[in-house]
């Protein structure tokens, strides 16, 4: 037990457990601004059971989930045809109600994905060649189109990110990437008609957002709020004031607040500073994960940390540059901080695979070794 606790990377493990804590005094400001709620409890719940869930995944050898990876992918795939069957909430259709909760299948399909893709390249050298990119690029689409359609826009950006992140450490080649791209840019009007109304007119609120003008009464309104709550809490936050800066109840009024735009009420909260230490752990993050990806020499592995990483750290900037005018609002979560069960947990789960990748930093002397030595994080 003890050699366990001793192999335990500090430097993935401490940003794991204080994000969710940070996400838990946004919980509670939020409960200052608006009201109770018992969704503080619950998340404590559920911040319980995903640190177990966590640390349960680093006590066997990841290299156990390889020949799982194929089949969780296809259960993924079958959910997310599922739960479009099932009755919207909002609008969406993102959700399996189960009685006491709703599972949301998108949350780990991201995961199988990554899992999926690095079994089936880990060794194999058609990624070299622009052929051998259709297959996973088949394995994203399948999975992100599905997404679309719940509507979910969020985390299907998610899923070309850790594609072209995934075939690159797999050793694809960059002018291959690019033609790959510019394919996808042909491919945006596609997108953009499978995208709803509602999620057209957020992406084109970021080019038309204006300041000190009356507050907008379309789309706008969530960008415009969001913006004026972090500036409500200053430089330092609100944090270190007695009284509020302001009585109108309305100006801190955000909708989402506990899930989409958690990262404005800690910028309210505690300023600049808050806002600074929650980055640093997410870089923390990202650092330390790709120097367990640049560290293990066994292909499955270095695979899965480079995809783990890459969707953590793309849907952290994606929601941060979300709430402050830079990208679209997507209805994108903030990992390990956003209140939401099904998120928390599968979030955990891969951090801790990833954590256990660290633990192991395994050499497998196979047909693949070649490939674990040739290519390496450029």
């Amino acid at each position: 037990m003890w050699q366990w606790v001793r192999r335990l990377p500090p430097g993935l493990l401490i940003p794991c457990l204080l994000i969710p804590l940070v996400g838990l005094c946004g919980l509670h400001r939020a409960d200052q601004l608006y009201g109770a709620s018992r969704l503080f409890e619950k998340q404590m719940i559920w911040l319980v059971m995903s640190w177990g869930a966590m640390l349960a995944v680093t006590l066997v050898p990841y290299t156990s989930f390889r020949e799982f990876s194929p089949w969780l992918y296809a259960a993924c795939v079958a959910l997310l045809i599922i739960v479009l069957f099932m009755p919207p909430v909002n609008g969406s259709r993102r959700w399996i109600p189960l009685g006491l909760l709703d599972f949301q299948p998108s949350e780990p399909t991201r995961l199988g994905l990554i899992m999926t893709l690095a079994w089936y390249l880990m060794h194999r050298w058609t990624q070299t060649k622009l052929t051998g990119l259709i297959a996973p690029f088949l394995l994203t689409v399948v999975p992100l189109f599905l997404i679309l359609r719940e509507p979910d826009l969020g985390t299907a950006t998610l899923f070309l990110p850790i594609l072209f992140a995934v075939v690159f450490a797999a050793g694809a080649k960059v002018r291959h990437l690019v033609c790959v791209c510019m394919a996808g840019t042909l491919m945006l009007p596609v997108v953009w008609t499978q995208m709803s109304a509602e999620q057209r007119s957020r992406v084109v609120a970021v080019f038309t957002q204006t300041d000190g003008e009356s507050i907008p009464t379309d789309d706008g309104f969530h960008l415009h709020q969001s913006k004026q709550v972090i500036a409500l809490g200053g430089l330092t936050g609100s944090f270190w004031h007695e009284e509020p800066i302001t009585d109108d109840s309305s100006a801190y009024l955000l909708p989402a607040a506990r899930t989409d735009f958690i990262f404005s009420l800690i910028g309210e909260r505690y300023g600049v500073p808050g806002c600074g230490f929650l980055m640093l752990l997410y870089a923390m993050i990202i650092y330390f994960g790709l120097r367990t990806a640049e560290r293990t020499d066994e292909p499955f592995g270095k695979l899965v940390a480079v995809g783990i990483i890459t969707m953590i750290g793309t849907q952290a900037v994606i929601n941060m540059g979300m709430t402050v005018g830079l990208l679209p609002i997507t209805g994108i979560t903030l990992p390990l901080c956003s209140y939401g069960g099904s998120s928390l947990m599968s979030t955990s789960v891969a951090m801790g695979l990833l954590i256990n990748i660290a633990m192991q930093r395994g050499y497998e002397v196979t047909e693949g070794q070649a490939w674990a030595t040739s290519v390496s994080l450029r």
